[in-house]
């Protein structure tokens, strides 16, 4: 078992440094070629936090554990609004102004109904795979037509913030280098994170899919932890949600079309009507608390303590029933 955790740390360790150094490279290096900073927020940074949980998903589906792919799709994108929206807002309250991020809020709510149309018969076919990644295409192709047609002469708030994210003294040399490495050790420690991961479940008589929704779900939300906390000190607020609705879209379009293109998944009941419910049901409170009616949106530190709360016992709940600590 303790081996099992130590390869759960070591993956987790490496996927996450993995990750801030691809998207540091490749968002670099879309600068130093010309394109805009809101442009390659929209795109490339999304992508890159989702990172970690596309390239586990990719890897645990080969690995013939699809299930582990699919609760860590849905259970990050629950901890991306629940606990990382929900520690940042208990930091500091969250003042919501952007145009671009309230037009991206609509294409989340489509892309969840979507994914949720395709689990209704309990099944991830190959098909639907498909259609999830076309749908990503078009979804990433969207954001990008939005970022181009930004009024010319109005800046919006988030290009100013991501531009002063980008590194903007990194030479395409040393960017494309980072891209690199960090495409070889996403891989790497997302292999070592899998074997540690079903291990455990394994040991512990728990499903993938659980392991995917707790351990997994968090450790792989930790670069939009991270960046979050860091945006919350900036004063970033429009930039940390959007890159939470941001990696959602991708957790749930590309993470879930990759399981499901490798591997064809059965759905458990029990996460399409408690983990996704939930998903969806946090996708419309954000919406609702980011949404000011005659200016900018709020999301107050209450709500900010409300979120948390139900991340914490939606957690303790899984693993109190999984594993029967209560007894029978």
């Amino acid at each position: 078992m303790l081996l099992s955790l130590g390869l759960i740390v070591f993956g987790l360790v490496f996927l996450v440094w993995g990750a801030d150094r691809f998207v540091a490279g490749a968002s670099a290096t879309a600068r130093n070629l010309g394109v805009s900073p809101l442009i390659i927020g929209l795109t490339v940074i999304g992508f890159g936090t989702s990172a970690p949980e596309m390239v586990v998903s990719a890897v645990a589906s080969f690995k013939g554990n699809p299930g582990l792919a699919v609760g860590n799709a849905i259970g990050s994108n629950i901890a991306n609004i629940a606990l990382i929206i929900g520690i940042s807002a208990i930091i500091v309250p969250l003042k919501i102004q952007s145009g671009v991020l309230k037009r991206e809020y609509p294409i989340l709510i489509v892309v969840t109904l979507f994914t949720i149309v395709l689990m209704l018969d309990l099944y991830l076919s190959r098909n639907n795979g498909i259609l999830l990644l076309l749908a990503l295409f078009v979804m990433t192709t969207s954001m990008a037509f939005i970022g181009m047609n930004e009024g010319e002469g109005e800046t919006d708030i988030m290009e100013d913030e991501y531009a002063s994210e980008i590194p903007s003294d990194m030479s395409t040399k040393v960017a494309l280098g980072w891209t690199f490495l960090g495409m070889i050790i996403l891989p790497i420690s997302s292999h070592i994170l899998v074997i540690g991961a079903t291990d455990i479940a394994t040991r512990l008589g728990v499903s993938d899919v659980v392991i995917g929704l707790t351990i997994v779900a968090i450790g792989t939300s930790l670069p939009e932890l991270a960046a979050s906390i860091a945006a919350v000190m900036k004063k970033e607020h429009d930039l940390l949600v959007g890159n939470i609705i941001g990696s959602n879209m991708f957790n749930l379009l590309g993470v879930l079309g990759i399981a499901a293109v490798i591997s064809p998944v059965a759905i458990q009941e029990s996460l399409l009507y408690r983990d996704t419910l939930l998903m969806a049901t946090l996708t419309v409170v954000l919406l609702l608390m980011s949404f000011g009616r005659n200016g900018p949106g709020y999301i107050r530190r209450w709500e900010g303590m409300m979120l948390l709360a139900t991340f914490v016992a939606y957690q303790g709940y899984l693993i109190i029933n999984e594993t029967g600590l209560l007894g029978p």
